[in-house]
């Protein structure tokens, strides 16, 4: 099909036709004009990466959250037992410690010192001094989702205010997990546990774009997890499917519905708090144990459930709120994905922020700004302070909640401002805000229930125009899962909103629920056979040019050829179903034979209607590289065909490529980071 041609070309202003010293007619960057030879199609080969399966003695799951983190591992012989990591040392009273807050510590040399309860205990007991020289980082994950033009040199600023790299601080997180896990195989193994014998799962949000998963992977990379030879060691989960495949085995008595009108006895009213208080109390009873057994049957919910069924998981974390809709096909009971994952950044993270804006109302934004860079560690108390309190927030609930402040707030208030926190309080007129005289904050349950309003709200928001889609219209259950999903504020407006459209379902362990369906994932990838792709993605190139057809300034004339520019070449529509093993082929032709190195734009846009890559919305995402040394062998043909097969029904997008002449297979990198 030599009508079509690409080129690596830039988006940026057209330079003058190019010399005839290229084959190919685009403008390219350094020799890597390229030709499409082959039509545009998909053809559904199997997986290539199958025959390279190797054989992993055990999969553990990290579970990297923007609040907690936790591990999980099953061993391969053994699936049904899923086991949780051990107790965490500290933590607080109350608190279950199955995961352990996602904070790291490094040293003023800028040296990892410790994580989770140890780094916040550590970094608590440091002299005030001293601690402004040490490095203390807390909820860093929300950065990979916030920042648009995500980089392996984005830096996070550390509660002291200063920079460090963050994919340092994640891949020292993932070292920490890899090293506490590894040992503990060992111990329970009686002998040196290899990580040549771990397959791992890390879970990121399903909304997550592809340079925040690549970030991951790198950092897992950095942190000696797999390494870019053996990706297939790890494997990148979304968390709402890694839920979702767990949901699928539950038993009716591992989880608590919402909507039954009278649960073991209690009207409607009380079952949210009570039955939640009951199956709290189910947990706390069971969680000497810390091996799951996850029956290799379809749970009963799944008995009621026929094929084309459709249920929605509701994965609400610490960060992000993510949606993901499934449909069940059996017999296998193998997953569908219905429609796009949606979500956004309405997690329990969203409360903090209401508490601290409540803060600057009532104290001063100068001040709360200086408090937070000259007491770090003060500050990291009084969140820790309101984070308890926070679970008590209740629908029902008539008393105040107390939170302490630190001793050090109430002292530097007074030296900024010259007057007390409390006459700061009668001043501020927030009435719902009371000082108590045992140097505590008391608010009224209301006062409470107000600072989660956004988020909820958010979220209520969210799932009404998910519930709009005609996809979404006659879905049967809604899992409710992640670590908000306790929160009964949050189960009540949910069941308020949506239980006259659908049973609303929340697992016992609803903070484990994405860890152990991410082991289950680690144990069968393929279980989740259909996925929808969330943008549109294509390449530049050259079409023969059609007067009337394509617009004027487009048109290129070479060697008496008239071809027509910047034409988006499209391997995948957004929303567009993409089964597993499905790829995209494509075949390129480097610009001379001599070229050893071909370097193509991949442009992506949330639209599905995309004609050319200067259209509004398309934007260069990342770059497909074919690395052509060592392919080459004595009897080169003039026109070399490169064919490219790329997959877009995985969690990441994959690609290989061959040299068809030779048969030998080529170096090829997709990269959404370095481009």
């Amino acid at each position: 099909m030599a009508d079509k041609e690409a080129g690596a070309s830039d988006t940026g202003p057209r330079e003058a036709a190019p010399t005839s010293a290229y084959s190919s007619p685009a403008r390219s960057l350094g020799d890597t004009g390229i030709t499409p030879l082959s039509p545009s199609h998909i053809v559904n080969d199997a997986d290539p990466n199958v025959s390279e399966q190797q054989t992993f003695l055990v999969v553990v799951a990290v579970d990297f959250g923007t609040t907690s983190s936790g591990y999980a591992y099953s061993f391969t012989k053994e699936p049904e037992c899923i086991h949780v990591m051990r107790r965490w040392e500290g933590g607080d009273p109350g608190v279950s410690n199955q995961k352990t807050p996602t904070t790291i510590l490094l040293t003023p040399e800028r040296k990892f010192h410790s994580f989770g309860y140890a780094a916040r205990d550590f970094y608590h007991d440091l002299d005030p001094n001293e601690a402004k020289q040490w490095l203390y980082l807390e909820k860093f994950k929300m950065k990979l989702h916030t920042t648009g033009d995500l980089t392996m040199d984005t830096d996070l600023t550390a509660a002291n205010g200063k920079k460090v790299k963050a994919l340092d601080i994640f891949a020292y997180a993932l070292q920490y997990f890899k090293e506490q896990a590894l040992k503990e195989l060992s111990d329970q193994a009686g002998s040196e546990f290899e990580n040549s014998d771990v397959r791992w799962v890390i879970t990121v949000p399903a909304i997550w774009k592809q340079p925040a998963k690549q970030f991951m992977r790198q950092a897992a990379y950095q942190a000696g997890l797999a390494s870019p030879e053996n990706s297939e060691q790890l494997i990148i989960a979304l968390e709402p499917e890694a839920a979702s495949i767990y949901c699928r085995k539950l038993r009716l008595h591992q989880m608590i519905e919402l909507s039954k009108a009278a649960v073991n006895g209690y009207s409607p009213s009380d079952t949210v708090g009570a039955g939640f208080a009951q199956a709290k109390e189910h947990i706390r009873r069971n969680r000497q144990s810390r091996t799951f057994l996850v029956e290799n049957v379809i749970g009963e919910i799944w008995s009621e459930l026929e094929e084309g069924d459709k249920y929605v998981v509701v994965d609400s974390g610490g960060g992000t709120v993510d949606l993901t809709v499934h449909q069940i096909r059996l017999p296998e009971g193998h997953l569908k994905e219905l429609y796009k994952a949606t979500g956004g950044p309405y997690g329990s993270l969203g409360v903090d922020y209401e508490f601290e804006k409540l803060l600057c109302k009532i104290f001063g934004e100068d001040f709360i700004e200086q408090f937070k860079i000259k007491r770090p560690a003060a500050w990291v108390d009084l969140m820790i302070a309101f984070e308890s309190r926070k679970r008590a927030a209740a629908p029902d609930r008539t008393n105040p909640l107390n939170i302490t402040l630190p001793f050090s707030f109430i002292d530097y208030y007074k030296k900024f401002r010259g007057h007390s926190v409390e006459h700061a309080l009668r001043k501020s007129n927030v009435d719902f805000v009371k000082w108590s005289s045992q140097g505590m904050l008391r608010m009224s349950p209301d006062a409470m229930n107000a600072l989660f309003k956004p988020t909820i709200d958010s979220i209520i928001e969210h799932l009404r125009d998910l519930f709009q889609k005609p996809e979404v219209s006659t879905v049967k259950f809604l899992f409710l899962v992640g670590g908000f999903a306790e929160a009964p504020l949050l189960q009540q407006a949910v069941q308020a909103a949506f239980g006259d459209k659908c049973r609303i379902i929340i697992p016992q362990d609803v903070g484990l629920t994405i860890l152990k369906g991410a082991v289950l994932f680690g144990l069968d990838p393929a279980v989740i056979k259909v996925r929808r792709s969330p943008l549109t993605y294509g390449v530049g190139v050259l079409n023969r040019y059609v007067e009337g057809k394509h617009p004027p300034e487009k048109l290129l004339v070479k060697d008496g050829t008239r071809w027509c520019t910047d034409v988006f070449d499209k391997f995948i529509a957004a929303d567009q179903s993409v089964a597993l093993g499905e790829l995209v082929k494509r075949s390129y032709t480097p610009a001379k034979p001599s070229q050893l190195v071909i370097v193509i734009n991949i442009y992506s846009s949330e639209l599905d209607d995309v004609s050319f890559i200067t259209d509004p919305g398309v934007k260069k995402c990342g770059t497909l590289r074919l690395d052509l040394t060592g392919t080459s062998s004595a009897a080169v043909p003039a026109r070399r065909e490169i064919q490219t097969l790329m997959q877009f029904g995985d969690t990441e997008i994959k690609a290989t490529a061959v040299d068809i002449a030779t048969s030998k297979s080529v170096k090829v990198g997709i990269d959404f980071l370095n481009y």
